[in-house]
């Protein structure tokens, strides 16, 4: 499990583009595929901070080629502002081909959209 401390080769940051403004306190979990197995394996849980980013998702030494995914609950986030929302979650699944790289992966969303990109 990933620890809240130190440096973190993966980062994300929502934003809630309709209302123009971080997401903050949206729950996410990481889970990263067994290859073997062909199951999702929880990493860690985490929610965002007032400025809708998530530090300390994973550490380096974890931080493994892989396939892994980040689960979004948007939905409890709309609902949270009393809001409906037409997704329930935003899934990304994305490859690490190596483990020494950085990656950022932000969440741009509003109650009927989603996207994403990789960031640096």
């Amino acid at each position: 499990m990933a620890s809240g401390k130190g440096f973190s080769p993966l980062t994300t940051h929502v934003l809630n583009t309709g209302d123009g403004a971080p997401a903050a306190r949206m729950a996410l979990s990481l889970h990263r595929l067994d290859p073997r197995l062909t199951i999702w394996s929880l990493v860690t849980v985490a929610n965002t901070n007032e400025d809708g980013r998530c530090p300390g998702l994973i550490t380096s030494e974890a931080f493994t080629p892989g396939m892994y995914k980040l689960r979004f609950e948007t939905g409890q986030y709309w609902e949270s502002l009393g809001q409906s929302s037409f997704y329930p979650y935003a899934e990304i699944v994305f490859t690490v081909s190596d483990g020494d790289q950085r990656l950022h992966v932000p969440l741009l969303m509003s109650r009927y959209s989603y996207s994403t990109y990789r960031g640096s």
